[in-house]
């Protein structure tokens, strides 16, 4: 008997739709294990399960936490691992869905022992970076550390200031932290390890198909919502696929037409992350390209 499935795949590969017939056919619980779909700001825009499929098959860790707050790995863990044993403790199967890999990562894998930051550290950096280029930013980071920098893209600004804050506290590179890890909630459990890769054509299409069909339904007054919180750009949900650009539209720097676009280019270049990302990091996954495999693989479940 499985102690979970984990279902990953690149955005609009279909992971909810699978999700739900696995836990219709097992009468599981579909955990979120994606990044974006923990905030309650933003429903529409990072495309969590509408309240039809939430009907179908109950939904644990989606829309809880607050967009003012930065939800890291570390918080994920703990709340994913208390409800995988919530789970348990119910006899059902828990079934984590979504594309954050490191979510995945840090449930068998285990977290790196970053000490906490004390939060002076990271207002001095932020206030260092204020009005720096993200690629400054990566340079900067380059002649402090130069392993950290070089596995780091010069574009992710996120990363790139986690990185700084993490040597000024620490001295330490955060990649020499990568070794020191205790093993995660799933380490060793018997697991059914599943990522939906789609042609890459067709994820293409459905995302930009589905773009479009935010806006219709809702994303539009989200993104106008969250950017009257007035909310530090740097957090993360100011930085969900689509929002920038969505609320530079608004503040009149672009048109509808250039916002959707470049949404659906951001989002599309997140894709080929998410696959490099699995391909490289993720051993021991089985890929599921059509819907025949799909078939092959909820038939073995049940």
């Amino acid at each position: 008997m499985l102690d979970a499935v984990l279902i990953a795949g690149p955005t609009a590969s279909g992971k909810s739709a699978f999700a739900i017939e696995v836990a219709c056919a097992t009468g599981g619980v579909i955990l979120n294990a994606d990044s974006m779909q923990v905030y309650r700001d933003l429903s529409v825009l990072t495309a969590r399960p509408a309240p039809e499929e939430e009907r179908q098959a109950e939904h644990r860790l989606y829309g809880f936490v607050d967009g003012a707050e930065t939800f890291s790995v570390g918080r994920y863990a703990d709340a994913a691992a208390s409800a995988i044993r919530q789970c348990w403790a119910e006899g059902r199967l828990p079934i984590v869905t979504g594309g954050t890999g490191l979510y995945f990562q840090s449930l068998e894998q285990g977290l790196s022992r970053i000490p906490a930051l004390p939060q002076a550290v990271r207002d001095e950096v932020r206030a260092a970076s204020e009005g720096v280029v993200t690629a400054d930013l990566h340079d900067r980071l380059a002649r402090l550390d130069p392993a950290g920098a070089a596995g780091l893209r010069p574009s992710d600004r996120l990363r790139v200031m986690r990185a700084l804050e993490v040597f000024t506290a620490t001295g330490r590179s955060l990649s020499s932290f990568h070794g020191e890890r205790e093993p995660g909630l799933l380490a060793g459990r018997r697991l059914l390890k599943l990522f939906l890769a789609p042609e890459r054509a067709e994820v293409h299409e459905r995302i930009n198909r589905r773009f479009r069909l935010m806006i219709e339904t809702g994303a539009l007054g989200e993104a106008r919502a969250l950017a009257a919180r007035g909310l530090d750009p740097m957090l993360p949900v100011m930085r969900a696929h689509g929002a920038p650009a969505l609320m530079a539209h608004l503040r009149g720097e672009m048109s509808l037409n250039d916002a959707i676009q470049r949404g659906q280019a951001d989002t599309r270049a997140y894709v080929k992350r998410q696959f490099t990302w699995f391909r490289n990091q993720m051993e021991g996954w089985r890929w599921i390209r059509d819907e025949e495999e799909r078939a092959a693989v909820l038939k073995s479940i049940v």
